[in-house]
């Protein structure tokens, strides 16, 4: 079996993320500034009363793994991981709910 294409995605404390590692960062936690880096702010998502994804807004993980993505995929710097770092348990369950619900940062991100 092949191994899995997806970029390898680590939830722990800033200190342990490895030389190249991207950074997904919740809230304002100091990271240096030549390490790729994507923050977010873990909020409440809204939720229509019929369920559907239509006018639900992407996780703002998810939002966040994408710009990572991105700028990776136009010549940013590279990385072969991504080491998110979250302060709180909304943050570290909004990173798991991307990996788990939104399709896109699914195909391009795994839970290491």
């Amino acid at each position: 079996m092949p191994a899995d294409p997806r970029i390898p995605l680590r939830l722990g404390p800033l200190a342990d993320a490895p030389p190249g590692a991207a950074l997904l960062i919740e809230g304002d936690t100091p990271a240096q500034a030549d390490v790729p880096l994507a923050r977010f702010t873990a909020r409440p998502t809204p939720f229509h009363p019929l369920g559907c994804a239509c006018c639900t807004p992407r996780n703002a993980a998810a939002q966040a793994l994408a710009r990572l993505f991105l700028a990776r995929a136009r010549g940013g710097a590279w990385f072969a991981e991504v080491q998110a770092v979250t302060t709180t348990e909304a943050g570290a369950g909004a990173v798991r709910a991307a990996l788990a619900e939104d399709r896109l940062t699914a195909a391009r991100f795994r839970l290491a």
